[in-house]
């Protein structure tokens, strides 16, 4: 009897959108994360969040190439659409308040952005920014427009943000972000013991 191992193609992939929030480091332990259940990553970083993580990060992580810009793609095809060919979800955490109004508003001027437009499957966004950025009427109704197109949204928490003060705005604890994407991603293959 011949045992089959699942190879990186077999397994499920999501594209994960890292913003500029402080709390963006966090995304590597979910990345780490999601490859510990078995799900291949995609990360796509914005410009602000290089500045807070490495994308060097990411790669040793997710041992896939960091998409962070629309012009160094490798391949002939638009990054954007070859991944939305076979990303199942697009979590963005941590989402800022910018990504959330480009999202609401079609926006698509750099490579997170320009694939969240292309994608076709489930969405899940992990808020995370000031209090104050959180409770602000445009925001809410960015909100509001991606809860009605399906998007599911993780967070934020209360307590302590970065800048000190109390209140909304944290981002969700990784644990509730993995297991909003399991949920979406539904039963993964699990690969067979090695022999």
């Amino acid at each position: 009897m011949t045992t089959t191992r699942h190879t990186a193609e077999q397994r499920p992939l999501v594209a994960l959108g890292v913003t500029g929030s402080i709390a963006a480091y966090k995304a590597a332990d979910l990345t780490s994360r999601l490859l510990q259940a078995g799900i291949e990553v995609q990360v796509l970083m914005t410009r602000n969040a290089m500045r807070l993580v490495q994308p060097q990060t990411f790669l040793t992580l997710s041992r896939r190439p960091v998409i962070t810009d629309l012009w160094e793609m490798p391949d002939w095809q638009p990054g954007h659409i070859a991944l939305a060919e076979q990303a199942r979800v697009l979590a963005v955490a941590p989402a800022t308040a910018c990504i959330l109004a480009k999202m609401a508003h079609g926006i698509a001027d750099d490579a997170l952005s320009t694939y969240a437009l292309s994608h076709g499957g489930a969405v899940i966004v992990a808020p995370a920014m000031n209090p104050r950025m959180w409770s602000h009427p445009a925001v809410k109704a960015n909100c509001r427009c991606l809860r009605r197109r399906g998007a599911r949204f993780v967070g934020p928490g209360a307590g302590r943000v970065a800048c000190g003060e109390e209140g909304l705005g944290r981002l969700a604890p990784v644990e509730e972000i993995l297991a909003a994407i399991l949920d979406a991603l539904g039963p993964v293959p699990v690969p067979p013991p090695e022999a």
